[in-house]
């Protein structure tokens, strides 16, 4: 596999694209805290995103790096069929200000379409299939550059497992993803959604980390706005299907599924067109016993660790003054 990084000369036709792309009679969106240099560091790019399928930006979930997360499955299955894709590693291990994560997907959407010249997608994991909501929000000039939109057991409405872990204090994004947190009401306030993109939700009510996730108040859900969606529980699919968080992000054969259904049709993902047999499959492609069985351990032992290491602060992070 053949990797490279999108830098410095791509930082012109970025600026220009996000000019051009901004609908005259929008407020400027925000600049970046994060140093550009940091920012081009941050993405790690294959292929070539001007020809074959849709280029997709990959973002990873809290307490993972994106090559544990991705480089044994998605990054895989993305080259073999053609597929340009970047990966954006989120600082801390996406345990830091979920608002400083957001500065580094807006950066990795604005360079990838820069680099493709044409619209690209977004596949993240948990906090990565949320925080690319924060970045459409606030930076609107990303909205015209994004197709599809796919969050798996996103947590686009938090979790109750964040109280108990933020009793002694916690990280920052943990503050943040708490069900009810001031950045999650921010995020959801007013429209969830936005016109022109497709947005797949998938998640499990087998999900022991983002809680719930399953009947009407589903955290992952997406129910506002006037941006095409669908929200598919996969069990809904496979009736017996059993999924956990992490092999959800990672591995499952029924998320795959819709996330291939999602790029590879107009509109979002539909429960309707999967084929059934996908019920059968241990594994989605690119993945394989022996892979996994070398692979998943390294995301069960990152995201314990990270738990266990990271920095604690004693209340959520204050809003940045755009989104107050």
């Amino acid at each position: 596999m053949i990797i490279r990084r999108l830098g410095a000369l791509v930082a012109g036709l970025v600026a220009t694209t996000a000019l051009v792309a901004a609908p005259a009679q929008a407020a400027p969106p925000p600049g970046y805290s994060v140093p550009i240099a940091q920012l081009n560091d941050s993405l790690t790019c294959s292929g070539n995103p001007r020809t074959g399928p849709t280029p997709v930006l990959l973002v990873p979930g809290t307490t993972l790096t994106p090559d544990v997360n991705f480089d044994w499955n998605y990054a895989k299955a993305f080259s073999a069929q053609g597929r340009a894709w970047c990966w954006v590693e989120l600082p801390k291990n996406a345990m830091g200000d979920i608002q400083v994560n957001a500065e580094h997907v807006v950066h990795g959407i604005r360079t990838l379409r820069a680099a493709a010249g044409r619209k690209i997608s977004v596949v993240g994991f948990s906090q990565g299939g949320m925080v690319p909501r924060w970045a459409l929000k606030f930076w609107p000039d990303t909205r015209p550059m994004v197709d599809d939109l796919v969050g798996l057991d996103p947590s686009n409405h938090g979790t109750l497992d964040a109280y108990p872990i933020c009793l002694p204090g916690c990280a920052p994004a943990f503050w943040q993803q708490q069900t009810g947190s001031k950045f999650l009401q921010k995020l959801n306030e007013g429209q969830e959604t936005y016109a022109g993109i497709s947005y797949t939700q998938v998640y499990t009510a087998t999900d022991e980390v983002v809680v719930p996730n399953f009947g009407p108040f589903a955290s992952s859900r997406l129910t506002t706005g006037p941006g095409a969606k669908s929200n598919v529980l996969v069990q809904s699919i496979c009736p017996v299907h059993v999924s956990e968080h992490l092999s959800m992000g990672t591995s499952d054969p029924v998320g795959y599924a819709l996330v291939m259904d999602a790029l590879k049709n107009v509109g979002p993902g539909q429960a309707s067109r999967i084929d059934r047999r996908v019920c059968l499959q241990p594994f989605m492609p690119a993945v394989t016993a022996d892979s996994f069985a070398r692979n998943f351990p390294r995301v069960v032992a990152q995201a314990g660790e990270q738990i266990l290491v990271a920095d604690r602060v004693p209340a959520e992070p204050a809003l940045a003054p755009y989104a107050r």
